[in-house]
């Protein structure tokens, strides 16, 4: 073995095979959950989600806390502006805000696309 360097094994960012596969079940399972796309719900893991807000606000705000952060961006792309607001402004409506805009661009994403936003959400 080289001191230093890397000389067998998987390449550096390489995907654990049973980390997608075991992603890609409860992916599945989800969707299978939310059932079908109807006049009153998108069906899918969308339909699943809204049932697990509603049904488990704790742990959905805990998974929304690990999502948003990664989605986020500043204008066009760039880095997020921080602003010390604490004085003015509530943490629920700079959340608000954050949420607004991801509604925004998947609403633009699913224009460009072709799609509608109206009855079908998960993509």
């Amino acid at each position: 073995m080289a001191v230093g360097r890397k000389t067998g094994g998987r390449k550096k960012g390489t995907p654990n095979k049973t980390t997608a596969l075991l992603k890609d079940a409860i992916l599945k399972a989800a969707e299978a959950a939310g059932g079908e796309p109807s006049k009153t719900s998108p069906g899918g893991v969308v339909a699943y989600l809204t049932e697990q807000a509603k049904a488990n606000p704790s742990s959905f705000m805990t998974l929304l806390g690990k999502v948003l952060p990664t989605q986020l961006t500043g204008e066009v792309g760039g880095p997020v502006q921080t602003e010390d607001k604490t004085n003015t402004e509530s943490a629920l409506s700079i959340l608000e805000r954050r949420i607004a805009v991801l509604a925004a661009r998947h609403r633009e994403a699913a224009l460009i696309d072709g799609r509608s936003t109206d009855t079908r959400l998960n993509g």
